[in-house]
């Protein structure tokens, strides 16, 4: 990958700078995976309590960056649905009263701490709802149409609305408004001792709004962001290089197609090593099967992925990047979780909370599964297009994942030797080129490269 030397510098520092804030090095977090809460419909209550009584329980999943959705009020004035969408934020400095008070917030975000997590938050910044205090205070701080009204989003290559009349967008031209939001940012560092932020839509701010914003944050503290946005969308790479992670959207929807039988093991080949060239060497993707746009919208894992939902879920944890779970995954979750309405992840399934939690120990302790510059990845050439076999090796520890990636059994031509570990039941298996291995459907192989004398 492409190096960026100043990105390196950033990253070679502890995600704090400040010696009474939080601390935790960046070699823990690029061991675990990243853990989305959506802090309504988490559990029954719908609160930062629940959440924090489960910290231990996510924790054992292998996460070190948790990630919270929208916590703030939501407006009323054009609310969608009873409850509304959290994404319509009625006050940048508040917390949503249904999910609990300034103190519950920070019992949360102190659990976590004090179990080596970092938590980030959730921030919208392209718009608020319509009854936030700028609305009527600020106006000038809104984009405007023609006849001076303060309009909702506009989709850029159409022109049109994308349907979010929820909320009002923002005029990033105002520089006062910029200022605010940035002031706003800092408030929940300061004052929660909040790690960073995952940054809703990018993409449909200005790259050096979020230049300058991350700039003054990491004058308080050494922030971790994420952008939902990859180098495909308005911004480039000029505006992902500027977060420490982004989105694999070409990565998840080549899953998705996958499991449908449209696109074959190839195409995720093409793919990563398309990813190996053109990103910076520290930059991190975000691997997922699943978030909350992806669950609502476009349906459960089990809906689009079919039978091959945990051959994709290893995938995201083999894969170049760091995988993400949404809430619920651990539990089978097969609904969609209600946007504008409170639900609630049925928990009585935990058939695969040990599951996750195998990957989790297992990306923890195995080298070669952490994120790191040095990796190396070996795709290894198969003439069935349907095959994927990847080995990743650093500091001389290899893991090795072999899968038959469709709904067909197959008989892989491997083409190797060696003595390897099945990391998900600890068996001794010997590989020899001279034989094939039968795999069924989605069949897959996760293996650890040992020597034995």
């Amino acid at each position: 990958m492409l190096r960026s030397f100043k990105t390196i510098l950033i990253l070679s520092l502890i995600i704090s700078c400040n010696d009474n804030q939080f601390q935790v090095e960046r070699d823990e977090i690029n061991k675990g995976i990243v853990y989305e809460v959506n802090i309504r419909q988490y559990s029954k209550e719908g609160t930062f309590k629940a959440v924090t009584n489960d910290i231990k329980k996510i924790k054992e999943l292998g996460v070190e960056i948790l990630w919270l959705m929208p916590i703030h009020p939501i407006g009323k004035e054009k609310r969608k649905g009873g409850l509304g969408s959290y994404y319509s934020i009625s006050d940048y400095k508040g917390i949503n009263p249904e999910f609990g008070d300034d103190e519950d917030l920070k019992e949360l975000v102190e659990e976590a701490h004090a179990n080596e997590m970092i938590v980030i938050m959730d921030w919208v910044a392209n718009h608020t709802a319509w009854d936030h205090s700028w609305i009527d205070n600020n106006p000038d701080y809104y984009t405007k149409d023609n006849d001076g009204k303060i309009t909702d989003p506009i989709n850029p290559y159409t022109g049109e609305s994308w349907g979010w009349t929820d909320v009002a967008d923002l005029n990033f031209e105002n520089s006062d408004m910029r200022s605010e939001m940035i002031d706003a940012m800092k408030y929940w560092i300061e004052e929660f001792d909040i790690d960073g932020y995952r940054c809703d839509a990018a993409h449909s701010c200005p790259v050096d709004f979020w230049k300058e914003s991350i700039n003054e944050l990491r004058k308080i503290k050494n922030v971790f962001m994420l952008a939902e946005s990859d180098p495909f969308n308005v911004g480039g790479f000029e505006l992902i290089n500027s977060f420490e992670m982004s989105y694999n959207w070409q990565g998840h929807h080549i899953l998705n197609e996958i499991s449908k039988g449209h696109k074959s093991a190839k195409d995720l080949k093409d793919n990563i090593n398309r990813d190996l060239s053109i990103y910076e060497d520290n930059h991190i993707l975000l691997n997922f099967t699943s978030n909350h746009d992806e669950n609502t919208w476009a349906g459960t894992v089990f809906d689009r992925m079919g039978d091959s939902y945990l051959t994709m879920s290893v995938l995201t944890y083999v894969i170049p990047g760091i995988p993400l779970l949404y809430n619920g995954q651990e539990y089978s979750l097969n609904k969609r979780l209600e946007f504008f309405e409170k639900d609630f992840i049925p928990k009585e399934n935990t058939e695969l909370v040990e599951f996750y939690n195998k990957l989790g120990k297992i990306k923890r302790n195995n080298k070669a599964l952490h994120f790191s510059k040095e990796t190396k990845f070996d795709i290894k050439n198969s003439i069935d297009d349907d095959i994927f076999i990847l080995e990743r090796t650093l500091d001389n520890e290899s893991v090795l994942f072999i899968s038959n990636l469709s709904k067909m059994a197959k008989s892989i031509n491997h083409g190797l030797d060696g003595n390897f570990e099945n990391l998900l039941n600890g068996e001794l298996i010997k590989l020899s080129s001279k034989q094939n291995l039968e795999f069924n459907s989605w069949d897959y192989l996760l293996l650890k490269k040992i020597d034995i004398k």
